[in-house]
């Protein structure tokens, strides 16, 4: 049985009614137009994670609006079965509510956490451009320090590489100062030597100790410093706020930072002082990439240096050079002057002071042999004894002359080696006689007779030793012995710089004057072998010598491939005077063109001049007279010219 629920209506309650009517009928329009959105929103997202509660949530609001558009029919009196409709569906409405409310509270840690990872990821990109801002950066600031590199180091020059620096450090970080402060020589203070707009005068220094600069110089990176230090007061005294100011040390390497024997760590360091302010009234800072810049064009600056202190030292030995150039070619040019000097006055040594020397020589034995009295034949020894020192003086310097400017050569040629000992022994013999010396000559057997080498020069060696035995000698005994040298004595430890070759068409000659004279201390013998040098102690008013015999024998026997030395226990026993030289062996060498100057025997016949007709030509009447004098002396036929004409 069918019941009406309702009281008959107003007017005014029908017209409100109708608005409810409308009102449900748009509201389910809405309900229902609502879950065709959400499954066309599932249909078209494919990440979506949710889409069962977008179902369930579809069905809540289909429900809602069903329940609305059932309400329609609800208002005006309605049969039971609409009630149960009714009744259903707000029952199922119920139901899904709560359960779409319940999957909510689920969800929405979830959703949550969504929201989370969201920021967390809006976080990580906002970081990551700071990254990229960061690297962008530094690639400016790369290439800035590339650029700034190029600039400081396209000169070599040390102010302008510190102005460089300060104006493009100035440029680039927008500075209103840059200063740079250089230790002094004495490295107890700092003195102002470069600045960027000259606000302060140059050449205002500062003590080196100050703390702050302490703490600039430990450091190993740019530092931040008060604005009202010493070194940073280079702005005039102002009302406004003074910006930050960073300071950074510049190591100054010097060459002997460079030395292969010493690391640089180990050698005392010196520095420089780069102070750097941000303009004044003003909120910016220092950030840590201009700090990065800051240090990196202090190393640079450090290299920049380093390069032009080499260059100037450098720069400092090429003119050096050239100074000690200069003056070795003076030297050179003083040096040729002072050899043509030399040769002209042994150019003049050799004829002009020679000549007339031989020629008083002459004069002098042809005197001697004439009828004199006592007294005259006193003075003609004297004249002659003197004159015969003079000449071998002359003769001396000659020798020694060519023998330090290289020009002697040794004439080699074949001669005969007992005779030139016989020889030398009979010049000595006469006066070892007038001393009561006993002079013994000993030859080995297997002393080769013919030997080639140079006669003269080896003659001479014999003569200057086996005389000066003869000279130190007041009483006993001179003996000379040559023997030909075995491999075995050669090696001498008192001679470390003579080294013997042997060879089958050499031999060395080892010849030993022992004599029971004065002696001389051990000491005392490195001297005899230097120019004009004699033993004071020993030398006598009349024993003659010069002081160049044995300086020039020492040289004649070095170039003769040996050596000399004289050996002596002390004052009053006696000396040994010993030197080797090397021979050829005749047969053996390539001799054929050799000479051969053979050795006059021990038992010669004089030869007579008597009858003998020479012709004697001399530009020179002086000299033509005494030649002529002399060859008639010995019972010559003797014709004299002027000229070969």
């Amino acid at each position: 049985m069918d019941c009406n629920c309702f009281d008959p209506l107003l007017p005014a309650d029908e017209l409100l009614m109708k608005y409810q009517y409308i009102s449900d009928f748009f509201i389910a329009i809405a309900y229902f137009s609502i879950p065709i959105e959400l499954v066309y929103f599932v249909h078209k997202s494919a990440v979506f994670p949710y889409r069962w509660v977008l179902v369930q949530f579809g069905a809540f609001i289909v429900l809602c609006g069903a329940t609305h558009l059932i309400n329609l029919w609800t208002s005006t009196p309605h049969t039971r079965t609409v009630a149960m409709v009714m009744t259903t569906a707000k029952f199922s409405t119920a139901v899904v509510s709560c359960a779409t409310a319940v999957m909510l509270v689920h969800i929405i840690p979830d959703l949550l956490s969504v929201k989370t990872r969201e920021l967390f990821l809006k976080n990580k990109a906002a970081e990551l451009d700071r990254e990229m801002g960061l690297i962008r950066t530094q690639e400016e600031t790369g290439r800035y320090v590339r650029m700034l590199t190029h600039e400081i180091r396209s000169t070599l020059d040390r102010h302008t590489i510190l102005k460089t620096t300060l104006v493009e450090l100035g440029r680039a970080l927008q500075l209103e100062e840059c200063a740079l402060w250089m230790p002094t020589r004495t490295g107890v203070e700092l003195q102002l030597s470069y600045t960027l707009h000259h606000q302060n005068p140059v050449g205002f220094t500062v003590p080196i100790q100050l703390p702050v600069i302490n703490q600039v110089f430990s450091a190993n990176r740019a530092v931040k410093i008060s604005p009202n230090s010493p070194v940073a007061r280079l702005r005039p005294a102002r009302k406004y706020m003074p910006g930050e100011v960073v300071a950074v040390r510049v190591p100054l390497l010097h060459l002997s930072n460079f030395q292969t024997n010493d690391w640089p760590e180990l050698l005392p360091k010196s520095y420089a002082l780069m102070v750097l302010m941000l303009p004044s009234n003003s909120a910016r800072q220092w950030h840590a990439h201009e700090l990065e810049l800051v240090d990196v064009v202090a190393d640079q600056v450090a290299v920049a240096l380093s390069h032009a202190a080499i260059l100037e030292e450098s720069m400092r030995a090429r003119d050096l050079l050239m100074e000690q150039n200069v003056a070795l070619d003076l030297a050179r040019r003083e040096a040729e002057t002072a050899v043509r000097a030399r040769n002209d006055f042994l150019g003049v040594m050799n004829h002009e002071m020679r000549t007339p020397m031989h020629t008083v020589i002459a004069l002098s034995s042809l005197l001697q042999e004439s009828e004199l009295t006592p007294e005259q034949r006193l003075m003609v020894e004297t004249i002659l004894k003197s004159s015969n020192l003079l000449a071998t003086l002359i003769n001396d310097v000659l020798d020694l002359s060519r023998l330090e400017d290289g020009s002697l050569q040794l004439d080699v040629g074949t001669f005969n080696l007992h005779g030139l000992f016989r020889e030398v022994l009979n010049l000595i013999k006469p006066i070892a006689a007038v001393k009561k010396l006993f002079v013994t000559l000993s030859l080995s057997l297997d002393l080769p007779e013919v030997a080639i080498g140079d006669e003269k020069r080896l003659m001479q060696i014999l003569l200057n030793v086996v005389g000066n035995a003869v000279k130190f000698s007041k009483e006993g005994s001179v003996s000379v012995s040559a023997v030909a040298a075995k491999s075995e004595s050669l090696i001498d430890p008192r001679a470390p710089e003579f080294f013997p070759v042997q060879s089958e068409n050499h031999f060395y000659l080892r010849v030993q004057v022992k004599d029971t004279g004065s002696g001389i201390n051990p000491q005392d013998i490195p001297k005899l072998f230097c120019k004009f040098a004699q033993n004071q102690e020993l030398a006598t008013k009349n024993s003659g010598g010069t002081g160049l015999g044995l300086a020039i024998s020492k040289r004649f026997v070095n170039l003769m491939e040996g050596h000399i030395r004289i050996e002596s226990e002390g004052v009053g026993k006696g000396s040994t005077a010993i030197f080797i030289v090397k021979l050829g062996i005749p047969g053996r060498l390539n001799d054929s063109k050799l000479p051969f100057m053979p050795g006059l025997p021990a038992n010669h016949i004089q030869m007579t001049f008597q009858g003998l007709k020479v012709l004697v030509m001399d530009d020179n009447g002086f000299s033509k007279m005494v030649t002529k004098s002399l060859l008639v002396h010995l019972g010559c036929d003797v014709t004299t010219i002027g000229s070969g004409d």
